[in-house]
């Protein structure tokens, strides 16, 4: 017996699964919401906290501790259960695509997801990192603020390129995570694409929610416009990467025909 399930049935699980995120209540998605978009700035801060101090010429060893510690956000979601607005980037496309959703319930689920995340985002940034002080002293300040300097300087298009990378791989650690079907193959199944973006430096909508405010709230020279700048880049990049490289691409391979081969 098999301890994973075959990518039709994976695909068939993810329309499941997104046609059920979108009967969820708004408060639900809220609390949800707020605990995928902590879970992802603990993972965020971990990577802070453990790399800070880590001399520059260690470079290529510090981004990928940093990137190894980053996946327990996700793992976080997966496992303990919460909404996150680019793993739905994926499995609501896909249940639009096979004509389960409407595109006003996609909408409905994004929205309030994407404030879920927000706030709970900003929740870690402020209470933990900023009260609690734990990015407020160098070395944690400094990499906080250089981090999301570079975000925000980055180009509107070079921010939507690097989106697309990075939730084509998060929408890949979800895929997998539906065909694993236990709690060790859900971890692998997360941890090796979310460690592959973090190190090679993509841009995820929700992490950037953490790091952004942080660097704002520890008083890095960065406006809130330019944070909502780089977020809407961020935004659309993560939805290109998760819905067309994703969602659109299996269910075209494995779902598009399914009607015509069952009346056949």
């Amino acid at each position: 017996m098999n301890n994973f399930l075959s990518p039709p049935e994976i695909a068939a699980s993810a329309v499941e699964a997104g046609v059920a995120k979108t009967k969820l209540s708004i408060g639900k998605l809220l609390v949800l919401g707020f605990l995928a978009g902590a879970f992802i700035a603990l993972g965020g801060l971990v990577d802070l906290r453990v790399t800070a101090g880590i001399p520059a010429t260690f470079g290529t060893l510090k981004l990928f501790i940093g990137a190894a510690v980053f996946p327990v956000g996700l793992i976080l979601c997966v496992i303990a259960g919460a909404e996150l607005l680019t793993g739905n980037m994926m499995s609501l496309p896909l249940a639009l695509h096979s004509g389960k959703i409407s595109g006003i319930k996609l909408i409905y689920n994004w929205f309030w997801v994407a404030i879920g995340n927000f706030i709970g985002s900003v929740f870690v940034a402020y209470v933990f990192g900023y009260m609690a002080k734990l990015l407020t002293t160098a070395p944690w300040s400094t990499a906080t603020i250089a981090l999301a300097t570079d975000k925000v300087h980055l180009s509107y298009l070079a921010t939507i390129a690097s989106g697309i990378g990075c939730n084509w791989l998060v929408g890949l650690a979800v895929w997998m995570a539906i065909g694993a079907k236990d709690i060790i193959g859900k971890i692998f199944a997360v941890w090796f694409p979310i460690m592959t973006f973090v190190a090679v430096g993509f841009q995820h909508v929700v992490a950037n929610m953490f790091f952004i405010p942080a660097a704002i709230f520890i008083h890095g020279n960065i406006s809130w416009g330019s944070a909502f700048s780089e977020l809407s880049a961020a935004f659309i990049g993560n939805a290109i990467g998760g819905w067309i490289f994703v969602a659109a691409v299996y269910w075209f391979a494995y779902m598009r025909n399914e009607k015509a081969e069952a009346v056949a």
